[in-house]
């Protein structure tokens, strides 16, 4: 008989240090220190399927020094080496409206031209199918810059006040709103939506803003199985949260990806945060994400951070969020559900706030290895685990918390088939020594250990079981796989 294979997963709550800080306590197993490791390879690894994908948000003026889709294109291979396997594009489109937002665009039919050319983007794309990525476009349905073409040559595609001007949608003074009554505006997004697909093969779009009032969700309705028809593996994300009473209406129109913003924004962020040490409301507050995550047809995407909880409302830094909470959290991240983010240089570990209306260029140098390294490690366990696939079909029954008996630390397993994946997270400000009682004993790998993960990604061989202890660090994290 095959062999079932297990990962544990272990998370610990702790004081908020940046950015991802152990206690000087070595980290035990038994009692006993764990010594023989091996080093693991998790470069360049390949997803087992679509559904254990990871998704990186790039913004090409950021990206190199000169801020084009050339210069990016050279950068392709290291996204390649780090493992990721979706390029989503911030607006490539020329900007307007007087503050240089790239989500007031001037035309949806051309490029921004301090990016380059329609053909650079075309190579940027090939290159990235020659690697086995695919690219995603910005897409932004709700509105338009002040100075787009189409507010001369079709006003009509505008809503207006009963004095006849344009509205500004929540009084954005550089933008449009679009008026989705009008079946030419909806025609012209639609072939602007397939321009793109046409012009350089791509892959899917993320669509801004998508709760606006203005969009009907009768336009979704129609649009998505238009795109699906014309590029039938197109795949279409709603910049929304699905799962929140004023998107109800979007739920059934086929998108095939949300966003997880209240688990960001409201719970990871608002409710735990750099000084969260909570482990047990925690999870129940998790408990009632995966509910309410489980009962929409689409999958999902979460994340720790993005462009807009990076740079906007004055800029919040990974350090300022989440503090020496963002290497367990980060873990959380990819483990427990749905698609994870990358965002814009995240996997360097330096703390920038990235002004994207003015393009600052990201940092290269790695700013915190244990950033980088564990970071490198969990898309290598994402793409090799059949338990870590994302997709409702997939994540439904199986994800299974465990008993700790500790309030400053999280356990959960993950199961597909012969596969299974148990993690632990102490988010605790002091060291802990926990035993699991409902943990399958056996023999695992473990394939992240805080404490030494800095130094490089190691395996090492462990055994687990109910009755013998399992020190870890303050702030610490490890994942296991059972053989």
């Amino acid at each position: 008989m095959k062999k079932k294979s297990y990962i544990l997963f272990l998370f610990v709550l702790a004081l908020p240090l940046w950015a991802c800080n152990d206690s000087d306590e070595s980290e035990q197993l038994n009692g006993d220190p764990i010594v023989k490791t091996e080093t693991l390879n998790v470069d360049k690894t390949s997803p087992l399927s679509d559904q254990n994908s990871v998704i990186y948000e790039l913004n090409v003026g950021s990206f190199t020094t000169e801020g084009t889709f050339t210069a990016a294109t050279t950068k392709l291979n290291d996204l390649r080496t780090l493992g990721i396997d979706i390029v989503w594009l911030m607006p490539i489109y020329p900007r307007g409206g007087g503050i240089n937002s790239p989500y007031a665009a001037t035309d949806y039919q051309a490029v921004n031209p301090s990016y380059g050319t329609i053909s650079d983007l075309k190579t940027f794309v090939s290159k990235a199918h020659s690697l086995g990525m695919k690219v995603w476009l910005d897409w932004v349905p709700n509105h338009t810059a002040t100075n787009h073409r189409w507010v001369t040559e079709h006003p009509e595609y505008y809503v207006k006040d009963a004095n006849g001007n344009i509205i500004h949608p929540n009084n954005y003074g550089d933008v449009y709103q679009l008026d989705y009554t009008n079946n030419s505006l909806c025609d012209a997004m639609n072939n602007c939506l397939k321009y793109w697909i046409d012009q350089a093969d791509i892959d899917g779009y993320r669509c801004d803003y998508i709760s606006s009032p203005a969009i009907p969700a009768s336009y979704w309705q129609l649009a998505i199985p238009m795109l699906k028809a014309h590029k039938s593996s197109l795949i279409v994300m709603a910049e929304g949260d699905l799962t929140d009473t004023n998107n109800k209406r979007l739920q059934n129109v086929e998108f095939d990806f949300d966003y997880a913003w209240q688990f960001q924004e409201g719970l990871l962020f608002n409710q735990f945060g750099s000084s969260g040490t909570n482990a047990s409301a925690l999870q129940g507050n998790l408990e009632s994400f995966l509910s309410a995550s489980q009962a929409l047809s689409n999958d999902r995407m979460v994340y720790l951070t993005n462009h807009d909880q990076n740079y906007n409302d004055g800029g919040r830094s990974l350090k300022e969020m989440y503090g020496d909470n963002t290497c367990a959290l980060t873990t959380l991240v990819f483990t427990l559900y749905g698609m994870p983010l990358l965002y814009n240089g995240q996997e360097t570990g330096n703390d920038q706030i990235l002004d994207y209306f003015n393009d600052t260029k990201i940092k290269w140098t790695v700013g915190d290895r244990k950033v980088n390294n564990t970071i490198r490690t969990l898309i290598a366990l994402k793409h090799s685990q059949k338990a870590l696939a994302h997709g409702n079909s997939n994540q439904r029954g199986n994800i299974r918390f465990l008993n700790t008996g500790n309030n400053s630390v999280i356990a959960y397993e993950r199961t597909k088939d012969d596969n299974t994946v148990v993690v632990l997270l102490n988010f605790g400000t002091n060291q802990q020594n926990i035993r699991i009682s409902d943990i399958t004993s056996g023999e695992y790998v473990q394939w992240i250990d805080s404490k030494t993960i800095a130094a490089g990604p190691v395996s090492k061989q462990v055994k687990l079981n109910s009755s013998d202890p399992i020190v870890i660090g303050t702030k610490g994290y490890a994942v296991y796989v059972k053989n």
